[in-house]
Parts: C-alpha cells; structure tokens; sequence
C-alpha cells in the first residue's frame, strides 16, 4: 500500500514544528518580500512588457514549487552571502536608525507640547478678552434678575459704553474692578 504524504503549507507546517520546514517558509517569505520591493519599480517601467504579468506569476510559482526550490536558491545563491559579508553594517546601521528615531520622537515630541502650550495661552489670551467684553456688557439690572431679586425694587444706571480698545490684562482686570464698585455705589444711592 502506498502512502500519499500530504503536502506541508505554512499553515501545517506552524503545527507540526519541523525546523526544516521553517526554514524553507522562511527563506520564502525572505525571497518573497524582495520580490515584492523590486516588483513595485519594475511595474513602473516593465508592464508594458508582453506577458510581463505571466512572467510574474509563473516566477512566484518557481518560488513556491517544492519541486524547483526556487526561493532556496534564491536566498542560499545570493541573499545568504551578502547578508553575511554585511552583517556588521546592518547591525550598525539598524542601532543608529534606533538612536535617531529615538532623537526625533524627542525633538517633535518638544515641538508639539510647545505648539499646543502656545496655542493654549492664545486661546486663554484670546477667551478672557471675550470673557471681559461680556461681562461688560451686563448691566445692574441683568444680574440682580439672574440673582433671583425683583427687577423693580433696584433702578440700575444704564450700561456702560463698550469699549473696542483692547487694554493688557492687568489694565483691564483694574478696569473691570473699578466698574464693579462704581455701580455698586450707584445703586447704593439710590
């Protein structure tokens, strides 16, 4: 009786934990991933090609047949030994990229708290001016009615003019105040 072996995909092959096989997929995915850089320029100035598509399709396959072991080749013939002849370079550069992303996630990192604190203050800057030309714009009667109190027992002077100048905000908070105790004692004399 003959035994039909089923074939190994990566998918089977994560379950059975041969290393063989790992290694196989490995040097697939390795082949495949250049394939798939190279294949982005090559698209750019080769699809005008005739069959160029089929070519690509029938170049996977020899990668994939376990018959041809194209991505072994591949990767044993010319990935292999330049990976090793540069391995000190890759490392190297791969702890200067390391450092260097480190930098700037540092760098934009102080860009965008001091672009958020800037446009903090400007907003606060901004909304207290408006906050001031509100509340210069109540006048006696508006607040003793938000207070609850009867609007006929007080007579409130009438509103003070608004005024567009725009003063710095220790000006303006003197300003404010010295409104305040001016109606105050207005209405007190009444």
């Amino acid at each position: 009786m003959i035994e039909i072996k089923k074939p190994l995909t990566w998918i089977t092959t994560v379950k059975s934990k041969d290393i063989k096989e790992y290694v196989k997929w490995m040097m697939y995915w390795i082949i495949f991933a250049l394939f798939t850089t190279a294949e982005t320029f090559t698209d750019i100035f080769l699809c005008w090609f005739p069959f160029y598509y089929e070519l690509k399709i029938a170049f996977v396959a020899w990668l994939l047949s376990p018959y041809t072991k194209g991505s072994s080749l591949l990767y044993r013939k010319f990935v292999h030994p330049t990976l090793s002849s540069k391995e000190k370079e890759i490392d190297d550069c791969l702890i200067q990229a390391k450092d260097r992303s480190y930098d700037a996630l540092v760098h934009f990192g102080k860009r965008g708290l001091n672009v958020a604190a800037t446009a903090a203050v400007m907003a606060a800057s901004k909304g207290q001016g408006a906050l001031s030309e509100r509340l210069r714009s109540f006048s006696m009667q508006d607040l003793t009615t938000i207070r609850g109190e009867s609007s006929s027992s007080v007579t409130a002077p009438p509103p003070a003019p608004s005024v567009s100048v725009r003063t710095s905000s220790k000006q303006s908070q003197s300003k404010m105040s010295k409104s305040a105790s001016e109606s105050i004692g207005r209405s007190g004399q009444c």
